[in-house]
């Protein structure tokens, strides 16, 4: 199965990017900071980082530098996203040996699992799972479902509301706090929820 890893320190936009391309058939792995992904890279091996650039300890370009100067990470694929959208940061990140550069408020939440797909070249399919009829890989799905439950260990639940054609940077975010019950309801229809 093609491993991503997620770098991001908003735990929230971490979540949403780890449920959204687990449905994709990926299996995902995740770091805080630029340090931590460091450390996570050298041991996982994923086929794909999606880094912040903006992050405490090590700086999302600091830590693709690294990776790039070193043997065992050095041809993991790298996306980088960031809100930093002028086009000298844009060069930074490409002189750097990133294989994508997006913005986050000039992309939506397809708008990535479709650059996903693109620098990992598996159009067809993420996993090597196939179809209940054995033929083919999995299929992307053709529509991501717009609202997606995050829950905290406090239990606060923050709903965001993302389409396609909806920026990262302008979600519509609400929230309310609810009993455990009601979120482990929550959680577990996630998982039916594709």
């Amino acid at each position: 199965m093609t491993k991503i890893m997620l770098v991001e320190d908003d735990n929230s936009l971490r979540e949403i990017y780890s449920i959204r391309l687990t449905a994709e058939g990926y299996a995902i792995v995740s770091a805080g900071d630029g340090e931590e992904a460091l450390a996570v890279a050298v041991k996982e091996r994923p086929d794909l980082i999606i880094s912040d650039v903006m992050m405490p300890k090590i700086s999302g370009f600091d830590m693709l530098d690294i990776l790039r100067s070193t043997p065992e990470t050095q041809n993991i694929k790298v996306i980088m996203m960031t809100a930093l959208s002028s086009e000298d940061q844009r060069e930074r990140g490409e002189s750097l040996g990133a294989d994508r550069y997006l913005v986050k408020s000039q992309v939506g939440i397809e708008d990535v699992v479709n650059a996903v797909h693109d620098v990992l070249g598996d159009r067809d399919g993420a996993s090597d799972m196939t179809t209940a009829g054995g033929q083919g890989s999995v299929a992307a799905p053709t529509e991501a479902a717009p609202v997606v439950p995050i829950v905290d260990a406090a239990q606060e639940i923050s709903v965001v509301s993302a389409t396609p054609e909806a920026p990262l940077g302008s979600m519509d975010t609400t929230s309310s706090t609810t009993d455990t019950a009601g979120a482990n309801d929550l959680t577990a229809g996630l998982g039916g929820a594709q």
